[in-house]
């Protein structure tokens, strides 16, 4: 049994999306359905979560006279959280939040993290639309923040790279594992992941769910076909060889969900997520 060792936090924030609002509904949503009656509490991976979690609450962007201040605020409760000794996981909300939250947690640390980012989209734009906090810029944020916060960002599933993301990754030494080139099987994507990570850094997850096909997850924004199915995602998260010591599930849109399949599939990967993190810091000794 795993016994509060995740502090979940929601932040509710949709302003920097750049097609649809709805995300900022998400996270109360993926905490109600975790407490579904149609569920249990084991993962894959055979470990007993009804215990877990300890709510760490929601933010809400509306709370907030501007974005710094509500980002400030996040920054504030990733290090509460992991000063508590809980790992954070974190529902969005939009993309943007991921900036904030690896800021605290390398900080914490007192040193860089390694990144996998699941997603159909780079989010590595200077800016997108005349706004610097864009969810399609985060990660070009958190690599102006310098090698303190993160020494590797490696994406899985990108199927929309444009010429300035790709000059940004460049920029930045990203590495893209585009959609088209990828294995079906998750056990292999994870092998490919293990040999393009550090070995000495601890791994932050970012999953936006418009990683998967629209198939597996319609309730997103910003549909994308051709995306991971849920079975390869879970798959290449279960066989992370590094402690993780974080992560994001993000772009949850309950507007366009069908019968909520898409909060669920939230749910299951946080689940899958949180018996990850048990197995690689059991393995690690941490």
């Amino acid at each position: 049994m795993l016994r509060h060792s995740i502090g979940l936090l929601g932040v509710g924030a949709d302003q920097h999306g750049s097609f649809m609002r709805g995300p900022a509904e998400a996270p109360a949503l993926i905490k109600e359905e975790m407490r579904s009656k149609s569920l249990n509490a084991y993962s894959e991976l055979g470990t007993n979560d009804e215990h877990a979690y300890r709510d760490w609450g929601n933010i809400e962007e509306g709370s907030f006279a501007s974005t710094e201040e509500m980002h400030a605020a996040i920054k504030d409760a990733v290090t509460s959280i992991m000063s508590a000794g809980l790992t954070p996981i974190t529902l969005g909300g939009d993309h943007h939040i991921t900036n904030p939250i690896v800021r605290a947690v390398a900080a914490h640390l007192g040193r860089p993290v390694s990144i996998v980012q699941f997603d159909a989209h780079n989010d590595l734009y200077e800016n997108y639309e005349g706004d610097a906090h864009s969810h399609a810029s985060p990660f070009a944020r958190i690599f102006e923040a310098g090698p303190s916060v993160c020494c590797k960002l490696v994406q899985v599933g990108i199927r929309t790279a444009t010429d300035h993301n790709r000059q940004q990754a460049a920029r930045y030494g990203v590495t893209m594992l585009e959609m088209k080139d990828l294995p079906l099987d998750g056990k292999v994507i994870a092998g490919m992941l293990d040999a393009l990570l550090p070995r000495d850094a601890p791994v932050y997850i970012s999953f936006d769910l418009d990683a998967l096909d629209p198939a597996h997850a319609p309730g997103v924004s910003h549909h994308e076909p051709g995306g991971m199915t849920t079975r390869a995602a879970l798959d290449a998260i279960h066989h992370i060889r590094r402690p993780i010591i974080g992560a994001d599930v993000v772009e949850y849109n309950p507007r366009r969900d069908v019968h909520g399949m898409t909060a669920m599939v939230a749910v299951k990967l946080v689940r899958e997520i949180t018996a990850t993190i048990a197995a690689s810091q059991r393995d690690k000794g941490l």
